[in-house]
């Protein structure tokens, strides 16, 4: 059964009228989320992954809809971190119960993100991700192994909190949520609510830095300080001396040589779990 049936037959119409949108062009669903919150829809749905979501969400912020996800994407860390289920059916029963929140968003270069951004080498993998047709983690996990290897790590100056940086940066994540996506934590602490990013500072990787760092990830932990250092901040400056690649909820943005990050708190409802 396709996503339209599956709604039509799982969806509380009692609750809900509905009408399936389809996007015509990258961009397109920023247009048809803000369409539809000016004229009061109570729910605008992404179905879609991360990328799809950020889009959909885009439109949504400071209004009084709420963003409903249905995950299809290859990562769907937005829709991980809210606990929301990873299938169709559940999902719609999520929608169902119309629970919302309050949630942060952030945003790099006045790019909105609602999970991660971040500079160096994930901004890199993102770049070669989007052009790759197989999608997935294992793909995912295949390009950071063949890619690893070839990074160049680069200077950066931040200033966060007050504190002035001169490091070598081979990741800068910039986290609203937990996760990246399949469950890989780069800031395990994170909380969409707390109106603070957290930021995960990778600086030279070897290989030992690297598995402790990937296991980490995996396991829902703090990584060593010797792996990485993290702060909690609303907002971060970093200036590089050769144009960087960043990205936003996993889609490229570009290269720049000045980042300015900022938290904007509780900017997006949000459908979630009750008692999420």
């Amino acid at each position: 059964m396709d996503v339209a049936a599956r709604i039509g037959r799982h969806l509380d119409h009692q609750k809900y009228s509905h009408e399936i949108v389809y996007t015509a062009h990258a961009g397109h669903a920023p247009e048809l989320a803000k369409e539809a919150a000016d004229k009061g829809c109570e729910v605008v749905v992404a179905v879609g992954g991360d990328g799809t979501v950020n889009e959909v969400a885009r439109g949504l912020l400071y209004s009084e809809t709420a963003l409903g996800i249905l995950p299809k994407g290859s990562g769907n860390g937005l829709a991980r971190h809210l606990q929301i289920p990873m299938g169709l059916d559940g999902a719609l029963r999520v929608l169902n119960q119309g629970h919302s929140i309050r949630m942060d968003s952030g945003s790099i270069n006045r790019h909105p993100f609602f999970t991660t951004a971040g500079i160096g080498f994930d901004a890199y993998i993102s770049s070669v991700f989007a052009g790759n047709k197989k999608r997935g983690l294992q793909t995912y996990v295949e390009l950071i192994m063949k890619e690893v290897r070839n990074y160049k790590h680069l200077p950066v100056k931040a200033s966060i909190n007050g504190q002035e940086l001169d490091t070598d940066c081979f990741v800068m994540a910039f986290a609203n949520a937990a996760q990246y996506g399949n469950n890989a934590y780069i800031a395990p602490t994170a909380d969409v609510q707390d109106g603070l990013l957290d930021v995960c500072l990778v600086r030279k990787l070897d290989l030992v830095k690297a598995l402790n760092l990937s296991y980490c990830m995996l396991t829902k932990q703090l990584a060593h300080a010797d792996s990485a250092t993290y702060f909690k901040t609303s907002q971060v400056a970093v200036a590089t001396e050769e144009p960087m690649m960043f990205h936003a909820d996993g889609e490229y943005m570009g290269k720049a040589e000045q980042f300015e990050v900022q938290l904007k708190p509780q900017s997006l409802k949000v459908i979630t779990p009750a008692g999420k």
